[in-house]
């Protein structure tokens, strides 16, 4: 790998799946707008331990459709679908948890059962896809 931080990755990859479970957790809790922003902090954590592994960058964005823009741009075939439930996702980032972002009310009460339900099987369809790209990768080489 490129360097001590490209190694990381599964770090990245692990924090991924704890944010997964965390989302996960919330939502059966009923806490909504905090499993949709958990379920998009999974999916984007995720795809950058994938382009430290597969592509030896760490790409500075929050927005799950770019990660995988630049995936594609490394060679990875990234299926149509997963960038519709990334853009879902980015719609979660800033809205969940910002109260100047609605005309009225904190972000929790604009949520329901069925927004986290979509945000936790969107986030886990990225991950599914990120653990097939990673598994079996070959290291990088050195750049």
């Amino acid at each position: 790998m490129a360097n001590m931080a490209m190694r990381r990755y599964l770090d990245w990859l692990r924090e991924a799946e704890d944010d997964l479970s965390a989302a996960r957790d919330l939502m059966r809790l009923g806490r909504y707008s905090k499993a949709c922003f958990f379920a998009q902090q999974a999916a984007e954590k995720a795809l950058k331990a994938l382009l430290m592994r597969r592509a030896g960058v760490f790409e500075i964005t929050h927005s799950v459709v770019r990660l995988l823009e630049v995936a594609s741009e490394h060679g990875l075939r990234v299926p149509d679908e997963l960038f519709r439930r990334a853009e879902a996702l980015d719609r979660l980032y800033v809205p969940t948890r910002y109260p100047s972002v609605w005309p009225h009310g904190p972000p929790h009460v604009h949520y329901g059962e069925e927004d986290a339900r979509r945000a936790v099987e969107d986030a886990e369809e990225v991950l599914r896809f990120v653990g097939e790209q990673i598994e079996g990768a070959p290291e990088r080489a050195q750049r």
